[in-house]
């Protein structure tokens, strides 16, 4: 979990500050989807239109739409637990939570 959080971090030093990686998305929905795709993307479809690795795990475009992102700021701090024992428990930093959480709204546009 640590060495995935550390290659989180890691790209998201090497982002440029001023531009993204796509250009309609702002810099730190980047670092967000960064984070989602180092801790989530094993069983999670992160992207727009991908279909989710583990068929049981929803795809983060679904969870934009089923809640409002900000309103998941405060489970993101916490830990996020589910009903499944597969799903390890996440607990991310402030920073993290805002660029996951500018990722999830700008998935929701899309």
């Amino acid at each position: 979990m640590n060495r995935l959080r550390a290659l989180a971090a890691l790209a998201m030093a090497a982002m440029p500050l001023s531009t993204s990686a796509n250009d309609d998305m702002p810099t730190v929905a980047d670092a967000g989807h960064a984070l989602l795709v180092a801790n989530c993307s094993r069983c999670h479809a992160i992207g727009t239109d991908e279909v989710s690795p583990e068929p049981a795990a929803p795809t983060f475009r679904d969870v934009s739409h089923r809640y409002p992102p900000s309103d998941l700021a405060e489970a993101l701090a916490e830990g996020i637990l589910t009903g499944h024992p597969e799903m390890p428990e996440f607990v991310f930093e402030p920073n993290e939570i805002e660029g996951i959480v500018a990722y999830l709204e700008w998935l929701q546009l899309r």
